[in-house]
């Protein structure tokens, strides 16, 4: 399941218009606008490919001026990178898990001919 935020950008002289359109609308949920004409949605889909169509739809709506993802959440991707760690196990270092951590207890393995 994704769920992804959309800007929506208008004229503030319709943006109740607009609003009003995104509210009634069933595939986005209308959360939030500004006097600026700025209205953020959320869309949700199994993937991106459900939600372009619908991101697709906000743009060409009329008074809209552009309407572009601001951040997505991808729960497949989320689980993929927790199976990852798992895998992992107890090569995460002890330090991660110490509160009393700090910078210089980071063991650095890269290059740092170029840092100044």
């Amino acid at each position: 399941m994704n769920i992804s935020s959309i800007v929506v950008q208008t004229n503030p002289t319709y943006t109740d218009e607009v609003v009003e359109i995104l509210k009634a609308a069933d595939f986005c949920d209308y959360h939030f606008h500004d006097e600026k004409g700025r209205i953020i949605v959320t869309i949700e889909g199994e993937g991106v490919e459900e939600e372009i169509p619908k991101l697709v739809k906000i743009q060409e709506m009329d008074h809209v001026i552009s309407a572009d993802m601001s951040f997505a959440f991808s729960e497949d991707e989320l689980n993929a990178e927790r199976d990852k760690l798992e895998l992992v196990g107890n090569d995460i270092p002890q330090w991660l898990n110490d509160e009393n951590a700090t910078k210089r207890d980071i063991k650095y393995n890269g290059d740092l001919k170029d840092r100044f």
